[in-house]
């Protein structure tokens, strides 16, 4: 905790060249780019304060994290989230009867959608202080399909030209949930969230610089022309679906992905109709983007 009594984590700042060796957690890299398999941990116990710390690094370096076997309760999914910060309550989407902070994912052959398959996107970005991330367990899975792309936006970032890296610096964007909440949940308000952010955003663990603007919920930049600000957008959009950048989660029942909102973004996959996929998701805070 710092001074205001903020839930700040290590800080790291990575040299990908001089790896120390993990010693209580086993990390299997999914790709280069993001996401890693995580053994030798159950979280649904307490965790001791050093392989807390390696937990903390693993999602530093990996952006993305998963564990299997992961048999949690609603309680101990909120705990777990709870080690990494304040939880975030969604303002819109189905929640646990009981705990409207733990967020209730489900499909089945009734479902006239799927939570996270409408576009690429950063979860709630429309919020001023977006999520830091999300931590998801399916409970049920399909026989086949379901799974969950990851994409780094680190790597977004670092593929951009230095000219196109100079022409974005110092910009924001508007991101809206009025359209997705009105589409998915039903809902009718005189308001929604609304936020301006970064168009890149600089990570207060890591350092680096990442991409934040995605389909769902970015509407516009500010300062420039709207036939320009839709120009930049499509490409921007289209640049960081590049599968160069992505990993592809395959779920089986009982396994956890934790994903660093603040520079990966996701899109789950709706390919298992009529099968069933069911879980819940627990959202930690997160600060205001710079």
């Amino acid at each position: 905790m710092d001074n205001r009594g903020e839930r700040t984590g290590p800080r790291y700042r990575l040299d990908h060249g001089q790896e120390t060796p993990y010693q209580t957690i086993t990390v299997h890299k999914l790709t280069p780019a993001v996401g890693a398999e995580i053994g030798g941990v159950d979280i649904s116990q307490p965790i001791g304060n050093h392989q807390m710390t390696e937990i903390h690094r693993a999602l530093a370096e990996n952006q993305a994290i998963f564990f299997r076997d992961q048999n949690l309760s609603i309680e101990q999914h909120l705990a777990f989230g709870h080690k990494f910060g304040e939880i975030q309550v969604h303002p819109f989407a189905p929640h646990s009867a009981g705990h409207p902070e733990v967020m209730k994912v489900h499909a089945d052959q009734d479902s006239s959608f799927v939570a996270g398959d409408e576009t690429w996107h950063s979860d709630m970005s429309f919020e001023s202080e977006p999520p830091m991330g999300s931590i998801l367990q399916i409970k049920i899975c399909p026989p086949q399909g379901g799974d969950t792309l990851f994409a780094s936006m680190y790597a977004a970032y670092d593929a951009l030209s230095a000219r196109m890296k100079t022409y974005l610096d110092g910009l924001t964007a508007v991101h809206d949930g009025a359209q997705v909440q009105r589409e998915l949940y039903g809902t009718t308000k005189a308001s929604y969230p609304r936020a301006e952010h970064p168009v890149v955003r600089t990570h207060p663990v890591t350092g680096r610089k990442a991409l934040y603007v995605n389909r769902s919920f970015t509407r516009r930049i500010n300062g420039i022309s709207i036939a320009e600000s839709d120009g930049i957008l499509s490409f921007l959009f289209t640049h960081m679906e590049n599968p160069t950048f992505q990993c592809r989660f395959r779920w089986r029942p009982n396994s956890v992905a934790f994903w660093d909102n603040r520079c990966v973004q996701h899109r789950a996959l709706w390919d298992y109709w009529p099968g069933t996929r069911s879980g819940f998701r627990v959202t930690v805070r997160g600060e205001k983007p710079v």
